[in-house]
């Protein structure tokens, strides 16, 4: 459904009348989406009056929809014994993780002794002790598992029972007497083997399953690569711990390929269009001022050559040719490296073939370019600026020779070290080009002039 701003404005008009009957009929057709899209629109104080009008189940997929800012704001004014009974525990454990994550400390123990289902209380604990960015922060223990050792007859009834609890079935994952992760079920063969003797001797052995340390980025790799809607989770010695569903993965990859667009834009946080304008100032300043004392060191730098532009003025007209290319060619290069470590097409282990192939493609780009650009000045110049012909070609080789093999090893640096390699695609390789191609047009330059004078 569109929400149109005339829907708006009357549902507006049924909170300011405090009108519940009229409200639940509005919300009642709306997908738990399109009413976390329409709280973008409310105050908190309407916000909250719709959501206590909300039956539970769909409270909190509503809340899982809104985005950490909006949710942050609702949960905020709330007691943590509302939040336990009417969202976490509708919630399953991955979320419920998710959303407690985001609370303090101390909310997080308040609202954990408010869970009725002890065990649930007991799963999220347990996974709250995984990291964030691990296969084992973002699984969830609602599945379905059944023993290898079981009959037909019985694994059905114990999957009929275990499904009660379950909005989504995925995988029926099949385990030894020590839980350990032994094979898939395919609902198939519970249709087409009825009266098999055990499960065993029908499951798929050899699932791809990922261990709880794997870092989601490798998870991720593995979804797209064997092309699965769920994942198995196990611990170190193969025993089954949860399982992660691709729409997870999706969620946390669309937020690291944000993070890492605005870390490439020049934004050292993640900020959004309706963040406050200081949050906004904070997120944008740093890389902006980085970028002032660049500029402020070029200017240093071209001070120092001023008896060069005296000799020869036009050589000044070729700084932001200099300095452009150099920038779009390190960009080029290190997005391209930082696009293989993200999608597993680059391995570190191979850093030294791909700045011998980006030294290649950097000598033939700085080829052409020099050679119509030398072109270009020798017919426009003439033969009286020789020395602006002849340099600005040298410095364009020189430059993309250095850019492309620069903007290769910054971000294979950066992933060795366990750095974010996006950096290497934003200001930071921009800036570092500029001043080192400004060095070296100004060392050619003043090489030159000597030697003819």
């Amino acid at each position: 459904m569109t929400i149109t701003p005339e829907f708006i404005e009357r549902l507006k008009y049924i909170i300011e009348t405090r009108d519940e009957e009229s409200a639940r009929q509005q919300l009642s057709d709306l997908h738990p989406a399109d009413i976390a899209e329409l709280y973008q629109e409310l105050d908190i104080d309407q916000a909250e009056f719709l959501y206590r009008l909300l039956d539970d189940e769909i409270a909190a997929d509503v809340l899982m929809e809104l985005d950490e800012d909006d949710r942050h704001k609702l949960l905020a004014n709330m007691p943590a014994e509302e939040i336990a009974k009417q969202f976490i525990e509708h919630l399953d454990t991955d979320d419920a993780v998710d959303i407690i994550q985001e609370l303090d400390e101390e909310d997080r123990d308040e609202i954990l002794s408010h869970i009725d289902d002890v065990e649930q209380a007991g799963d999220i604990i347990d996974l709250l002790k995984y990291d964030d960015d691990t296969a084992g922060g973002l699984m969830g223990t609602e599945m379905i598992t059944v023993n290898e050792n079981w009959s037909m007859p019985e694994c059905i009834k114990e999957m009929r029972m275990q499904a009660e609890e379950m909005d989504e079935i995925y995988y029926v994952y099949v385990v030894d007497d020590d839980n350990k992760l032994r094979g898939v079920l395919p609902l198939k063969k519970l249709i087409t083997h009825p009266s098999v003797s055990k499960i065993k001797h029908v499951m798929e052995e050899n699932p791809v399953a990922v261990k709880a340390d794997t870092p989601i980025d490798e998870v991720a790799l593995d979804f797209e690569k064997y092309d699965l809607v769920a994942m198995p989770v196990i611990d170190s010695i193969g025993r089954l711990l949860g399982r992660i569903t691709v729409d997870d993965v999706m969620d946390r990859v669309r937020e690291s390929t944000e993070r890492d667009y605005q870390l490439a834009s020049g934004l050292s946080s993640d900020v959004e269009t309706d963040d406050t304008l200081f949050t906004q100032t904070k997120a944008r300043l740093p890389w902006l001022l980085i970028g002032m004392l660049g500029g402020i060191g070029n200017s240093l730098i071209l001070g120092n050559f001023e008896a060069g532009f005296t000799a020869d003025p036009t050589l000044a007209l070729f700084i932001p040719l200099i300095g452009g290319t150099g920038g779009n060619v390190g960009t080029q290069s290190s997005a391209i490296v930082v696009q293989g470590l993200a999608n597993g097409s680059l391995d570190i282990k191979n850093a030294t073939r791909q700045l011998v192939k980006e030294l290649g493609v950097g000598l033939i780009n700085g080829c052409i370019i020099s050679l119509l650009v030398f072109g270009y000045n020798f017919i426009k110049l003439g033969s009286g600026h020789q020395v602006t012909t002849i340099a600005v070609s040298l410095s364009l080789l020189a430059v993309v020779l250095f850019a492309s093999v620069f903007g290769t090893f910054v971000p294979l640096t950066l992933e060795r070290f366990k750095i974010d390699p996006a950096l290497a695609t934003g200001p930071f390789i921009s800036i570092t080009n500029d001043i080192i191609g400004m060095v070296i047009y100004m060392s050619i330059s003043t090489l030159l002039l000597s030697s003819l004078a």
